[in-house]
């Protein structure tokens, strides 16, 4: 293969591979829908410490008595470290409160803005950046 072809794919390669990362980062516009606000408030069920943002599981009860499981999209992990939210400060079954926006297309997804956690304390679980409400641009 002639060395041309052999840079030309490599390229390539690297463009890919650089720009997924890009590609797994969204807007807040993208997703959710700022006209939309919710407060949630049930047990934890399942948290997912991962980048590029973070997922808190809640099983919520509603008035019907029904219980419906929502995913909260917070920040990285690193950055909610940052914010003062570390992995010990919660654990399967505590009950928080996250208030935050729907997803657009109706699915039981929020992005969180405000965590409050079980010990009284609140984080902004918001991603830097995002265009969201609240989003001071600064990590």
């Amino acid at each position: 293969m002639p060395t041309k072809t052999w840079a030309a794919a490599l390229a390539a390669v690297v463009s890919v591979a650089a720009a997924a990362p890009a590609l797994a980062h969204h807007s807040f516009a993208a997703q959710y829908d700022g006209n939309k606000p919710v407060r949630l408030t049930g047990k934890l069920v399942k948290i997912e410490w991962t980048n590029p943002h973070s997922y808190i599981h809640l099983a919520v009860t509603r008035k019907d008595g029904t219980v419906q499981e929502w995913a909260c999209e917070g920040a990285n992990p690193g950055a909610l470290s940052r914010r003062g939210f570390q992995r010990g400060d919660i654990k399967i079954g505590d009950t928080l409160t996250i208030d935050g926006f729907l997803a657009k297309n109706g699915s039981h997804l929020i992005d969180a803005r405000r965590i409050f956690l079980a010990d009284g304390k609140v984080i902004y679980g918001g991603s830097a950046g995002d265009g969201g409400p609240g989003d001071t641009g600064a990590e």
